[in-house]
């Protein structure tokens, strides 16, 4: 006698229940629900804002009386003025000099923590506390600390035999000066890069050591490789920051009234966008400001994303 035996069926996609469904529809109003306060935030006080200073640009506006269009005839005029040239030029400068030496400052401050021990915990502290100081008292700081007569930066260069410049009059010295000053606030980052070196295996040094590598080999050849995702995220965010160097150098050099020949070395870009719209109440010229650098820093970024991708090396990536 011959048994027949059925094929099994594949069985193919299941259609959700109708109970499936309505639960699914009561997850998603809850989850908007919750998200609510965000989405209206972001609607209202972000979306909106960008998206009215776009129109912003494209008018006369003086804040009193009504926006006038006047089409592209803000950035025809910010092509011409020397000022914008003079402030991109500055603000360029200051971020090449603080963006490396931040983020390399922070490595090196966060590879000794990584040394530290039971004691790391205190060190954290006291490297992140700074970042909580108002950046308007960094920027009195900058005056009290750099002061080319009796300032302690050069009070302690004197202690060792050397003449310390006129930091804040001295138009060289002035970009160093808050450049130096910016390394206050590190803290930050120096925790993140902590956190990324805790985060490589201990294997890979244990190699390393057998190879013969001493610290900085390992420090080039695994540290760094390992942990290039942590510091080109660091990197990035010192850019745009430093892009929008605002509070401090305004309290140093433009505040009270301060309108000292060196402003022009301290003059950097969001400084003169404030000036444009908040003092001389030219807001559409000034919204024509903000997209122009918006434009410049999506530029630099994209140029950062494009060289990280030869330069970064994340886990699990089979490049």
């Amino acid at each position: 006698m011959t048994t027949t035996t059925a094929a099994p069926v594949a069985a193919g996609p299941v259609a959700p229940t109708a109970a499936a469904r309505s639960r699914s529809r009561r997850n998603l109003r809850s989850a908007l629900l919750f998200l609510s306060p965000w989405i209206l935030g972001f609607l209202i006080f972000t979306l909106w804002p960008v998206l009215y200073s776009a129109y912003l640009s494209l008018t006369d506006y003086d804040v009193i009386n009504d926006p006038q269009f006047i089409g592209l005839e803000n950035y025809r005029d910010m092509a011409s003025d020397p000022k914008i040239a003079l402030a991109l030029t500055n603000t360029v400068v200051y971020t090449v000099l603080a963006v490396p030496l931040h983020v390399a400052g922070a490595l090196g401050l966060a590879l000794l923590l990584e040394r530290a021990g039971r004691s790391s915990g205190f060190f954290r502290t006291a490297f992140f506390l700074p970042k909580m100081t108002p950046p308007v008292a960094v920027g009195v700081l900058v005056l009290l600390l750099f002061n080319g007569q009796n300032g302690l930066v050069n009070e302690a260069l004197g202690a060792v035999g050397i003449q310390g410049p006129y930091w804040t009059t001295d138009q060289t010295w002035i970009k160093p000066a808050l450049v130096l000053m910016s390394m206050w606030t590190i803290g930050s980052t120096v925790i993140i890069l902590l956190a990324a070196l805790r985060q490589v295996p201990s294997e890979l040094y244990d190699a390393a050591r057998v190879d013969g590598a001493g610290f900085w080999r390992r420090t080039f050849a695994v540290t760094v490789p390992m942990i290039s995702g942590t510091i080109f995220f660091v990197v990035v965010v010192n850019t745009i920051a430093a892009f929008q160097m605002f509070t401090e150098a305004y309290t140093a050099f433009f505040g009270s009234g301060n309108t000292t020949y060196a402003n022009e070395a301290a003059l950097f870009y969001v400084i003169y966008l404030f000036q444009q719209g908040f003092e001389n109440l030219n807001m559409g010229y000034a919204s024509a400001m903000a997209w122009l650098l918006f434009v410049i820093i999506l530029a630099v970024t994209l140029v950062q994303l494009a060289v990280s991708k030869r330069v970064v090396y994340y886990e699990g990536d089979q490049k």
